[in-house]
């Protein structure tokens, strides 16, 4: 990122931290290094200590989302605020075997992960004697195996205690529960054959129920190889990660976590350089916030003014009265229009006025569907 001495003037104003709601759970063995990748993605203070289970409570903190275009929209505007799209994500505590069986407090942890849309695996891929590896040695595979095998167990448990009720509901005759009996003893059979849900295809009916157990290995997984400092390009571990994440078709990242940590304390020129010196075009955690925002389904729409430049997250297929109401309830309850210009437009035009006077500025009704990078104004009464 490249930004003009105006925009970088901007940057340092206070940025206002907003949360949308959408998380992102960290997970992982203890000591992969998923409080270093926290606290460089969040610029958060959670602890990170040589020992298992230091991280009981997890911690939750705001990632910005890196989008040239606000950088773009603030060089046209220069506004007096600046406040990023954002990715929430949490810090849940090391998992260790034994963890759907209570093993290390591993009941309340995998609760926490119920509670996000998409699971970011941390994955060790560095060799290290001062940091203690819970399973004694580095092994990506059977780490992987590890976590996943707890997630299914958790789901196993969860579908056996549903199928027990929904069996009782069944055998009174309700054709409801006959249903639901039968896709639970299809779930409850992949489990057992060691398929973690997310590697296999669902219809629609059979999701819903899914969705409504939370069902842990159903959530779609981005991999992170944790490599040392000297390794950002890959090892013999990471490419071990690799393998696994094409064989599900999951997105996979490589960073340093130590790295990343370094890089996320660092002002804007510094950090340009650093990153050169690494021959990093993009941070491992800008890739891994990009990733997160995309699999959560999310876009950004803008608003732009002297006041304040700022990104809002919704979900792909958000309509206009629903976007105005992530700015206020207000806004969404007295909704007249939208008054719209794409971004392309508006950098093409440089000012709003000007996108005007070439009739470039669309009034959209309630139900036009939000598209990314619209930059917008709401007209409401209230």
């Amino acid at each position: 990122m490249i930004l003009k001495s105006k925009s970088i003037k901007c940057l340092k104003l206070r940025i206002k931290r907003f949360v949308m709601g959408f998380k992102c759970g960290i997970v992982g063995l203890p000591n992969v290094g998923k409080s270093t990748t926290f606290n460089a993605l969040s610029k958060g203070n959670a602890e990170s200590s040589n020992f298992p289970f230091c991280t009981i409570d997890p911690n939750v903190g705001i990632a910005y989302v890196n989008d040239e275009r606000l950088y773009k929209l603030v060089e046209l505007a220069n506004p007096k605020k600046i406040t990023p799209a954002v990715v929430e994500f949490v810090d849940i505590a090391g998992l260790v075997k034994g963890a759907s069986s209570g093993a290390g407090l591993g009941n309340k942890f995998l609760s926490h992960i119920r509670d996000v849309e998409v699971v970011v695996h941390i994955v060790r891929c560095f060799e290290d004697e001062d940091i203690i590896h819970s399973e004694g040695s580095v092994d990506p595979k059977r780490d992987i195996e590890i976590i996943d095998t707890e997630l299914m167990l958790a789901d196993l448990q969860s579908v056996e205690n549903r199928l027990n009720k929904s069996s009782k509901q069944a055998r009174a005759g309700d054709k409801h529960y006959k249903e639901e009996v039968t896709i639970l003893e299809k779930i409850k059979s992949l489990l057992e054959e060691g398929k973690s849900l997310r590697t296999v295809d669902f219809a629609e009916n059979e999701m819903e129920l899914i969705k409504e157990l939370r069902l842990l290995s159903s959530k779609p997984v981005i991999y992170v190889a944790n490599v040392a400092e000297d390794e950002l390009m890959g090892n013999e571990y990471s490419n071990i990660v690799q393998k696994i994440a094409y064989q599900e078709d999951a997105p996979m990242i490589i960073l340093s976590s130590k790295t990343e940590e370094e890089i996320s304390k660092l002002e804007e020129d510094e950090k340009k350089e650093f990153m050169e010196m690494l021959n990093l075009q993009e941070s491992g955690l800008d890739k891994l916030v990009k990733t997160g925002y995309s699999m959560l389904g999310l876009m950004t729409f803008f608003t732009a003014g002297p006041k304040e430049v700022r990104g809002w997250t919704i979900k792909k297929g958000t309509k206009a009265k629903e976007a105005a109401g992530k700015i206020h309830s207000d806004i969404e309850r007295g909704f007249i229009r939208a008054e719209i210009i794409s971004y392309e437009d508006y950098v093409e035009c440089k000012t709003e006025k000007q996108a005007k006077e070439k009739g470039l500025v669309r009034i959209e009704g309630k139900d036009y569907v939000m598209q990314d990078g619209d930059v917008v104004y709401f007209r409401f009464n209230v």
